[in-house]
């Protein structure tokens, strides 16, 4: 079984654990991610996905009114059915989270208000969405902090809208209800988006724990009694899924920070090179290689790799090390 998210394939014992038929039908639709131990935790809808629906519902609601589930197209290129209301050119759709626990953008409505025009699709961008308050290489600054692939997916479930009423074209505003009070919640100052939240979401789909851990890695850390480090998303995702009863963080390039707070056991887990450069900055001294990447499937790699996790094992007892290659599968493991 895959996951048509993130292309994970579920190994065959992780299924056999999920006896519910039923369960392992919404794992394979892509609405919900299937642990080792057999359970299945839903996915949520991002910002985009949710702003895709309210704007789809207030085009629809020009023709009919709308109401019960919109049929949207993900980034991811899957279907989904979100929940929205229509009426009179107003639409409305609430955020869903799925198991996600600390979304704070959890239960956010977003609000479109369409009116017709002779042709084409224009979006604007209202109250409660960010804008970027300074320049940087991806947006101009006071552009909407609406994302490629959010805006592609509002676009598109507008001109779907647009085919099932007839209607040659249209303009919509989004909002979003709250919006500056919900942002003031997120990192979004700190990265430059302004006066409400982002519009997000490259694959349609919030997976469903916590990725946003600037303000809480060490109390997590601290007050976890199995807890795996993972230095970046597909490392993230992967142990999520390889240990669901341990606390899953996320620490980037921090991994001596982050080991320091450690009271007792505890994995190291994700992709080769940040873990492998901690353990051994001169890893690639004298290798030939420029980068880990180039190294891994040589004789070199299979050499250096498990010298390296060793001698660090041995001076961090209780501390085991995993690397995984970027579809989920165990590399090298020690001790």
């Amino acid at each position: 079984m895959i996951d048509p998210v993130s292309g994970f394939i579920y190994p065959e014992s992780w299924v056999d654990a999920c006896t519910d038929s039923g369960a392992r039908e919404v794992v394979r639709s892509g609405l919900a991610v299937l642990t080792s131990d057999g359970k299945i935790l839903m996915r949520g809808f991002t910002t985009g996905t949710t702003a895709a629906a309210a704007a789809k519902a207030a085009v629809l609601s020009l023709k009919n009114p709308v109401s019960g589930c919109i049929s949207i197209m993900t980034p991811a290129g899957i279907r989904v059915d979100v929940e929205a209301e229509g009426g009179m050119g107003h639409g409305v759709s609430e955020k869903y989270s799925g198991d996600y626990p600390d979304d704070v953008t959890a239960g956010v409505r977003f609000h479109a208000c369409a009116t017709p025009a002779e042709d084409g699709i224009e979006i604007i961008s209202g109250d409660g969405i960010g804008k970027w308050g300074r320049e940087n290489p991806r947006y101009p600054k006071g552009t909407p902090a609406i994302s490629p692939p959010a805006l592609s997916e509002i676009r598109a479930s507008i001109h779907d809208a647009l085919e099932e009423t007839g209607l040659a074209g249209v303009k919509v505003t989004l909002s979003v209800e709250n919006g500056s009070h919900v942002a003031s919640l997120t990192l979004n100052a700190k990265v430059g988006v302004m006066g409400g939240i982002s519009v997000l979401g490259s694959t349609g789909f919030v997976e469903p724990w916590d990725d946003h851990l600037e303000e809480t890695i060490i109390n997590r850390i601290s007050g976890a009694s199995k807890v795996v480090l993972t230095t970046g998303r597909v490392g993230l995702r992967h142990s999520r899924l390889l240990f669901p009863d341990h606390e899953v963080v996320l620490v980037g390039s921090r991994i001596g920070p982050a080991l320091s707070h450690i009271s007792g056991d505890a994995i190291l887990c994700g992709l080769p090179a940040l873990i492998l450069k901690f353990m051994n900055p001169a890893f690639l001294e004298d290798s030939g290689y420029g980068t880990v990447e180039e190294m891994i499937g040589t004789d070199e790699f299979d050499r250096r790799a498990p010298e390296t996790m060793s001698r660090f094992c041995a001076d961090h007892p209780g501390v085991r090390v995993i690397l995984l290659d970027r579809e989920g599968k165990i590399m090298k493991e020690a001790p």
